[in-house]
């Protein structure tokens, strides 16, 4: 007999429906499928088997062949086990699956031997594409049913063994209620953080820049000696920032199940700015991406949070390069022969490092002891186009002893995260209309058509926004002449400087405001690098 069973497959972060045709016919026993699967697929007969038996079910025999289609796309990993084996019961001639119900349903999991479900990667993305189809309903392991759930209008079916997978499809039993979640609670929940700005004395001037950075979506460099809490800072900054939407949440969700962060968690969504913090000694593919079969990186895990990078130079100059192309465009494309992928990587940079190699040039409390070559070489390990990129360039002092002993609290992360929140309204709303009208603002095809902050802005809507008076154009004029920046750096204090007008509501730049931003432009030399 013939059976049809629908599962997905993910590519990227995203799913398709794969059908899985199953053909049981009488004579010599053998076992062959089709539809370019890899080992881990191949691999899964006697794991089906094996559970089949152990559960007591119907052990087809004689020639069975199975089909994935469609037949071009690569078959990747044992998620594919309990979908064959729901294909193999249906092709023996079990009656009780000839009402098709089968095909109200997609189903994905692992098996193993003694026929339990395991968890498996991508699960979010397949109940994305299920609901898509038209689909009434998603099997899923016990452990993946929570990240299944965030998708309103599906019925979500955890199972933990091969037998409650065979009962629920066929219709035996009391029908089991779906697994529902609230989404309202889990986001609730996760705009409470357990840091916050008030615990960060003195540096007044860093807060103020990391808000800054945080209205407008900028990247931030954070340069001073350790011990003066840049990383306290860092860690800090995705408490000021927006709310994740339930949009941005689930795609990034999406890139965190298809790496299988997900698994065995009981919340099931990534309803938080995510903080990422790759270690200095992270290749290439770590963290942009690659590998066999291709995974997101340390870039794309970061996507709508933070990606923070601390003793920046300690990093290969290779890594640093291939991060470039990402932070312009908002996402990384990984080309292989047969295929491309890509992900998206849309992130804020934050970035700390030593002025030295022994971290105490400029520190009032220390000496340094580098030679001026020694620092060059130090500072040369950061490329100029990358430094380019980074909109604000922040040095942190140490903290006096008189503000580390203070008992008066800074200003909370709830009040500095409504100001950025107003500031991100407006923006957003401002950046909306002039995408509407992309030949009006200038914007090319490989620019965000989705931009929502000023750290966005295309060209043309630079040049619509960002507009100055003749003082402004004079001391704009002046600070790229003494401190020899290039175009991209010209833009991006212009940026900067809208932001900073945003924060004050003012509906254009005054030279206050630009002034702040080029003062955030303070590492740009001409020598740096050489």
């Amino acid at each position: 007999m013939l059976s049809h069973v629908w599962s997905g497959a993910t590519l990227g972060v995203d799913a398709l429906p794969i059908e899985i045709e199953t053909s049981v016919e009488g004579g010599m026993p053998r076992y062959t499928v089709v539809g370019l699967p890899q080992a881990a697929v191949r691999e899964s007969r006697d794991r089906v088997m094996a559970a089949l038996k152990h559960n007591g079910l119907p052990v087809p025999r004689g020639a069975i062949t199975v089909n994935l289609a469609p037949a071009d796309v690569r078959k990747e990993g044992a998620a594919f086990d309990l979908p064959l084996a729901i294909g193999l019961m249906a092709a023996t001639g079990e009656e009780l699956f000839d009402d098709g119900r089968l095909d109200d349903f997609w189903i994905t999991g692992e098996l193993a031997l003694d026929g339990t479900v395991r968890p498996v990667k991508g699960v979010l993305p397949i109940a994305l594409q299920a609901k898509k189809e038209g689909r009434r309903g998603l099997v899923v392991p016990a452990e993946n049913a929570s990240e299944a759930a965030v998708v309103e209008g599906l019925d979500v079916y955890p199972v933990e063994t091969i037998s409650e997978a065979f009962d629920l499809l066929a219709g035996r039993g009391e029908p089991p209620e779906p697994y529902a979640r609230d989404l309202d609670a889990l986001f609730s929940q996760a705009r409470r953080h357990h840091r916050c700005f008030s615990d960060v004395r003195g540096q007044a001037g860093v807060k103020r820049a990391l808000e800054v950075a945080a209205a407008g979506g900028h990247n931030v460099l954070l340069v001073g000696p350790p011990g003066a809490g840049k990383t306290m800072l860092a860690r800090r900054l995705p408490t000021i920032l927006p709310p994740l939407t339930t949009a941005e949440a689930l795609e990034t969700t999406k890139i965190h199940s298809v790496s299988g962060n997900l698994n065995g968690r009981d919340d099931g969504l990534v309803a938080q700015r995510p903080f990422v913090k790759p270690h200095h000694t992270v290749s290439d593919a770590g963290l942009c991406g690659g590998g066999v079969p291709p995974q997101p990186g340390e870039i794309s895990m970061a996507h709508h949070g933070v990606l923070f990078l601390d003793e920046l130079p300690e990093f290969k100059r290779s890594v640093l390069e291939v991060m470039r192309q990402p932070m312009e465009s908002g996402q990384i494309t990984i080309s292989r022969a047969r295929f491309t992928v890509e992900y998206p990587a849309r992130f804020m940079l934050v970035a700390s490092m030593n002025p030295c190699p022994c971290g105490h040039l400029g520190d009032p409390r220390r000496e340094c002891v580098c030679a001026p070559g020694q620092v060059q070489r130090y500072l040369g390990r950061i490329s100029g186009p990358l430094m380019d990129r980074i909109d604000l360039h922040v040095e942190v002092a140490p903290v006096p002893f008189e503000a580390l002993d203070g008992k008066a609290e800074g200003e909370p992360s709830e009040a500095v995260r409504e100001r950025v929140v107003r500031a991100r309204h407006r923006q957003a709303e401002v950046l909306k209309a002039s995408a509407a009208d992309p030949e009006e603002s200038g914007e090319t095809s490989d620019a965000p058509s989705d931009a929502h902050c000023n750290a966005q802005m295309t060209t043309g809507q630079v040049q619509e926004r960002c507009a100055l008076d003749d003082s402004g154009r004079r001391l704009l004029k002046q600070a790229l002449e003494r401190l020899g920046l290039s175009a991209r750096a010209h833009n991006r204090i212009l940026k900067v400087a809208r932001t900073i007008a945003d924060l004050d509501e003012a509906p254009s730049i005054r030279p206050e405001h630009l002034s702040e931003a080029i003062q955030y432009r303070a590492l740009d030399r001409d020598s740096w690098g050489r």
